[in-house]
């Protein structure tokens, strides 16, 4: 019996010392050579409502979306989305119960619009987007 324990243990360590050995270290490293930076954090998201109707027929997601925001250190006038393949309807700032319209750029990839002002670090706004 003692001598079953100690063949088991002896195996444990064996394979325990076998596998710290890590990786050949001749193995690839391309892979570092090639700097992969993050985008930059312009704003933090506070807030997202959806209302979305789907059109199974035509394969559309027609909705509103409404996304409030504010800037994560540096004031910002400016608001770039992801928007890869939607056809935007109207862009416009929510302020209460009024929507002030905004003028907005889309090359069917990115959405970049141009608020109405420039908001602070302290200062939410919400960005009402209608599109199908």
């Amino acid at each position: 019996m003692s001598k079953m324990l100690l063949l088991s243990v002896l195996c444990a360590l064996h394979f325990m010392a076998s596998a710290q050995h890590g990786p050949n270290p001749e193995a690839d490293t391309s892979w570092k050579k090639i700097y992969r930076e993050t985008a930059p954090k312009i704003n933090d998201l506070v807030h997202t409502k959806l209302d979305a109707k789907f059109d199974y027929n035509n394969s559309y997601l027609n909705g509103q979306v409404w996304i409030t925001l504010k800037p994560h250190f540096y004031p910002t006038d400016t608001l770039a989305l992801d928007a890869k393949g939607m056809q935007i309807k109207s862009v416009s700032v929510v302020k209460g119960t009024s929507k002030t319209p905004l003028k907005y750029d889309y090359d069917g990839m990115i959405l970049n619009i141009k608020l109405d002002k420039k908001y602070t670090r302290n200062d939410n706004y919400t960005v009402f987007i209608d599109y199908t």
